[in-house]
């Protein structure tokens, strides 16, 4: 892809998001760092890396500052490329946690996928496709809430009941998600990613009163990401993100840069910074380092929704950590043939 292209691409992707509309909802379950996630992002992601294994961590920590129990929340995950010896097919499996409240509401997620692709004509760009199933749980415990029956009149008195009929404390369910994603990589400083996922396909049943009209929305998502050198030691990022599940919509939005210490050998080494805004909800700031076959970044939330008289701005850190792995493949050791001398 000749410069000019993809400088054009890059800022009709700035366009559109300074230009989208400002009235959309937060959600409360998210990864700041969705660039640091890609398999969590979009399971077209699983095998899109260079190596051959590739495992991928996060965990993140909100509204520390409103709550005595705030949303904690740890993913791991694993993805693999050119499985079995297939090429360009990717295999993955993910473990999402999630718990928060008075009630520790816990969500317990496994996901397995694959995905497959296939070259364009200039070998350097590559479009997949990927499905993932997902098993999840989810729990709650009602000893620590606290209801308005409960109420005497003068003081709050848990003894009395709670006048709540609960029909369960855990719910079981299968899913689906499935996505499409455009990479474009010329080595390590030229890279972009586009693409598109849905996920809940199944909508399946989620109240804990047995109400089978209660369901999980389906929540679908458009994500872009680029990188692209501006100078012998300099690299300018972007990414954009929107995702809609129901009636909560999130957009988001950031760029950085990225200095280069080392690129040489097949070694890659470099520190990065970038800024982000989540629409209505939070602007938040990002560190990381690329080292060889790790990526690592730290971030934190700076709140500035309604919520700001009680948190202060004060938002959560989040960290992300990414190791890749290649195979040791061998080498051929050239040699010539000695002439025979009588």
């Amino acid at each position: 892809m000749k410069k000019s292209v993809f400088l054009g691409v890059f800022r009709c992707l700035l366009l559109i998001g300074l230009l989208f509309p400002l009235l959309v909802k937060g959600q409360d379950i998210h990864f700041s760092q969705f660039f640091h996630t890609p398999v969590y992002q979009n399971p077209a992601h699983a095998g899109n890396f260079v190596g051959d294994y590739r495992f991928n961590a996060a965990q993140r920590t909100q509204w520390r500052s409103v709550s005595d129990n705030p949303y904690n929340t740890i993913m791991v995950a694993a993805d693999a490329r050119d499985f079995l010896q297939q090429k360009e097919l990717g295999v993955m499996a993910l473990l999402y946690h999630d718990i928060t409240g008075d009630s520790r509401f816990r969500t317990v997620k496994l996901n397995l996928g694959a995905s497959y692709g296939f070259r364009l004509k200039d070998s350097l760009s590559r479009i997949s496709g990927g499905l993932q199933v997902d098993i999840t749980h989810r729990s709650l415990n009602y000893d620590d809430l606290n209801f308005g029956s409960q109420y005497n009149g003068i003081y709050y008195d848990p003894s009395l009941g709670n006048g709540e009929n609960f029909q369960r404390q855990s719910r079981f369910y299968f899913d689906a998600g499935m996505g499409l994603l455009y990479n474009r990589r010329d080595g390590f400083r030229k890279i972009i990613n586009g693409g598109f996922a849905l996920f809940n396909i199944i909508a399946p049943k989620q109240s804990f009163f047995n109400n089978d009209e209660v369901k999980l929305d389906r929540r679908w998502l458009i994500h872009a990401d680029a990188v692209y050198p501006v100078a012998d030691l300099w690299d300018v990022t972007g990414s954009i993100q929107y995702m809609q599940q129901g009636s909560h919509q999130e957009f988001l939005i950031g760029a950085g840069a990225r200095y280069v210490l080392k690129d040489e050998r097949g070694l890659f080494r470099a520190i990065k910074a970038s800024i982000h805004y989540r629409n209505k909800d939070a602007g938040y700031l990002m560190v990381g380092m690329d080292y060889d076959q790790w990526t690592g970044g730290i971030s934190y939330d700076l709140n500035i929704s309604n919520l700001t008289p009680a948190s202060r701005y004060r938002g959560g850190f989040e960290f992300t950590l990414i190791y890749r792995l290649e195979k040791f493949k061998g080498f051929e050791v050239p040699y010539r043939k000695c002439p025979v001398y009588i």
